[in-house]
């Protein structure tokens, strides 16, 4: 049987939202603001990259299309223009006027319809993509909101009650414009729906198990030190942000002073200053540090800590070089069967 979409798929169309409630922290977000950390300026962008890019697929969006990036409890927007936008990352419970949209899953809002997001359920963090991106300039090349230069996104800051967003759009379809497949077809309200499969939906919770490649400055701990750091359970505190996750747990004990010439910081470092108390690198790291590295979360890892809020367990586990190439690919794998799948819904009904 062949289902008509009956909303096509306008690739020139720009969804517009109003901002009714920003909710905690929402921002504007991609994949950052990559060459100026020698200038002082962090790469910033999104804090889970995985999820960000796997809502970016439900909408067909290329991996750097800026969307909104939502902490611990979403916004309130109304659809000022009609369009397609795709919800995915943690779950807030999201409602279409009131009626339940389901986590990671493309959907049509009409124009005046409003779309609310709630406290998480599980996780740390949501997104909103939609069609093409949302249309904000771009500041050294990146969309993305670094709050504490007060640079790109919306201003440099995040949401506020009041805010217009206008999406890009898409000029030129990768497909021919139809309904979706694979859908979930209400036709009390003649909507339909892509939903990823249960299967590629990333899961998060307590305890995060984190794989660390040890270095650049190992030597400069006990190694009581770096056994303990891997064979203890440690909790995300409250100085927990977009710079970085504190953690506290069983001190790890440095060689000597815990200071050392400053020099680069990664997403994903785990600093050591003279507390024993580890500190995670995240998004909006510093781009230099004084203290000594124990280890840095490897690549295909990281989002998992980015979904962690204060209190979950965190543990760390030592990995190699090929190991930590293995899981990059397995990544890629993964996003490439999302993008085939995505492809294929959105080819299969004309």
């Amino acid at each position: 049987m062949t289902l008509t979409n009956p909303h096509p798929m306008d690739h020139t169309r720009k969804v517009t939202f109003r901002v009714l409630d920003p909710g905690l922290l929402t921002t504007v977000q991609d994949l950052g603001r990559w060459g100026y950390q020698a200038f002082g300026v962090s790469p910033g962008g999104l804090m889970d990259e995985y999820a960000a890019i796997l809502t970016n697929l439900l909408v067909q969006n290329p991996p750097d299309a800026a969307l909104l990036e939502i902490t611990l409890k979403g916004p309130t927007l109304r659809f000022e223009k009609a369009g397609w936008v795709a919800l995915g990352g943690a779950d807030c419970g999201a409602t279409l006027d009131g009626k339940p949209v389901p986590n990671w899953s493309a959907f049509y809002g009409e124009a005046g319809s409003t779309l609310s997001l709630g406290f998480v359920r599980e996780g740390c963090r949501a997104y909103i993509a939609c069609r093409g991106g949302f249309d904000v300039p771009l500041v050294m090349g990146s969309r993305s909101t670094y709050l504490r230069a007060g640079l790109g996104g919306l201003q440099g800051r995040a949401l506020r009650e009041g805010d217009v967003l206008e999406g890009i759009g898409m000029l030129e379809s990768p497909h021919k414009p139809g309904g979706i497949g694979n859908s979930n077809r209400d036709d009390g309200n003649s909507s339909l729906t892509v939903t990823l499969p249960l299967s590629l939906v990333p899961r998060y919770g307590s305890p995060i198990l984190l794989r660390v490649l040890l270095g650049p400055q190992e030597d400069l701990f006990e190694p009581e030190g770096v056994e303990i750091f891997f064979s203890s359970s440690y909790r995300i505190s409250h100085e927990a942000d977009r710079m970085g996750y504190r953690l506290e747990g069983p001190k790890i004990k440095h060689k000597g002073k815990a200071d050392i010439v400053s020099d680069a910081l990664a997403k994903g470092a785990v600093q050591v200053p003279g507390h024993g108390m580890p500190i995670v690198m995240m998004a909006d790291h510093q781009t230099t540090g004084g203290y000594p590295k124990i280890g840095t979360v490897i690549l295909a890892d990281q989002y998992l800590l980015a979904q962690g809020k204060p209190g979950d367990e965190v543990r760390f586990f030592p990995c190699t070089e090929e190991e930590a190439r293995i899981a990059w690919q397995e990544r890629r794998d993964r996003l490439a069967l999302v993008r085939a799948y995505m492809d294929r819904c959105w080819r299969e009904y004309a």
